[in-house]
């Protein structure tokens, strides 16, 4: 059945839609942590369709919600006024720590960067774009045009000038052998330096942990550092929290708050864990910022009544069950383990990330050379032991990426660690 799917999809689907596994697997049910494929086999889920599962598979609170939702009416646009739109909106400005915040509701991180990229442009009067080396940040045209990874942007064509800065890896790179303060420090000069190249950027964008980079960051403070540069010339920084929101570091709700000394960003971006696999997405924005567009907009399904509906009950679970701390404590014991086992496979390069965000980089032994080959072996080793788990990277896929649902128990966490030790083990 398995084969026949796919070679169906291959059939009517494009080449370049990545599939995991030597053998594909069809997902087809899940509860809680775990997922089951059609052939009857269980998985424990590190992956959470690439941080979207953000609280548990079948969730009780947000299948009911989305139940009675649907019962009621699924769709009407924002032409109408929608009460979970609003009451949803009214909760994330208050979380989101911008003031005056507005926020805006779309399908996806792709669209919420785009959108964002649109606000930053427009209120600026510029289409030159500061990114980050590494970044990425969706697949539309303009989400494309500023990702730092070529691995994941299939064309150089962009409606916008991006020029990319240092600083989302720490430990490669030109400043990796500095310490901190150093690093920051080099950062910041580098950046200052650029500036004074160039047009008026309309805004810098930065994850404040690169996902699909192989959950890479720079050391905490960087982004307030550059935001005192960029304040100074009236640039505008735009977090994306599309991978990082909702607690997920454990340490704060949002990635900036480890880079918040001077402040909050102009805007924040998010989508996937908010609706838990619902189709969310947003932008939330100072309302100068957010108002500043001089026509009118609307959006057919970003804010539509049965996801804002997940979107609520899903955050509601979230807040009241301190998934945050969750993460931070489950985490924190996840990458303990993860690096005393790493310390004994020379394959390991880094064991790195915080909370439930964590990314194994892979190299050949005894150098700082990337193995995708490795990679890949693992991520089929731990499916072989019942363990699903990402990859990623920058200038090549070698690195493993863990990210399971926020409500994983501490004998969740040891069961995944001891079939990730195995897998790791199996590449020497």
């Amino acid at each position: 059945m398995t084969k026949d799917l796919l070679g169906r999809h291959r059939a009517v689907l494009p080449d370049w839609l990545a599939l995991y596994y030597e053998e594909p697997i069809e997902i087809t049910h899940g509860e809680g942590r775990h997922v089951w494929d059609a052939a009857g086999n269980r998985y424990l889920d590190f992956f959470g369709g690439i941080l979207t599962t953000m609280t548990a598979h079948a969730l009780p609170e947000v299948t009911k919600a989305v139940s009675e939702q649907a019962g009621r009416i699924i769709h009407s646009s924002t032409l109408y006024l929608n009460r979970p739109m609003v009451e949803l909106a009214e909760r994330i400005a208050q979380l989101s720590g911008i003031p005056d915040a507005r926020v805006f509701f779309t399908t996806s991180g792709t669209e919420a960067n785009d959108t964002a990229l649109l606000l930053a442009t427009a209120y600026r009067r510029s289409n030159t774009i500061l990114a980050m080396r590494n970044s990425y940040h969706g697949r539309s045209f303009s989400a494309v045009g500023i990702t730092g990874n070529r691995g994941w942007s299939p064309t150089s064509l962009s409606p916008l000038q991006t020029l990319y800065v240092h600083g989302g890896v720490r430990t490669r790179g030109p400043y990796a052998s500095l310490s901190d303060d150093e690093f920051i420090a080099a950062c910041v000069e580098d950046l200052t330096d650029l500036l004074g190249h160039t047009r008026p950027p309309a805004a810098l964008i930065a994850e404040p942990v690169q996902g699909v980079g192989g959950f890479t960051a720079p050391p905490d403070g960087l982004y307030a550092a550059f935001r005192e540069v960029l304040a100074e010339r009236g640039i505008l920084w735009i977090a994306d929290e599309v991978q990082t929101g909702w607690g997920r570091t454990g340490e704060h709700f949002w990635g900036w708050q480890a880079h918040g000394r001077s402040g909050p960003p102009d805007m924040l971006t998010f989508a996937k864990g908010i609706g838990n696999g619902m189709s969310i997405g947003g932008v939330v924005a100072r309302a100068g910022i957010m108002n500043c567009l001089d026509s009118h907009s609307i959006s057919t399904f970003g804010g539509t009544q049965i996801t804002m509906a997940a979107g609520l009950a899903n955050l509601t679970y979230l807040l009241e069950h301190d998934l945050q701390g969750n993460a931070r404590r489950v985490g924190g014991l996840l990458i303990e383990r993860l690096r005393a086992v790493a310390a004994q496979v020379p394959a390991v390069r880094e064991v790195r990330g915080r909370g439930l965000m964590i990314g194994i980089e892979v190299a050949r032994p005894g150098t700082d050379e990337a193995d995708p080959q490795a990679a890949s072996a693992v991520l089929e080793a731990a499916r072989a032991g019942g363990l699903l788990i990402g990859k990623g990277g920058g200038h090549n896929t070698s690195a493993l990426r863990i990210a399971p649902p926020m409500s994983l128990t501490v004998a969740e966490a040891e069961e995944g660690a001891a079939v990730l030790e195995r897998a790791l083990r199996s590449i020497g």
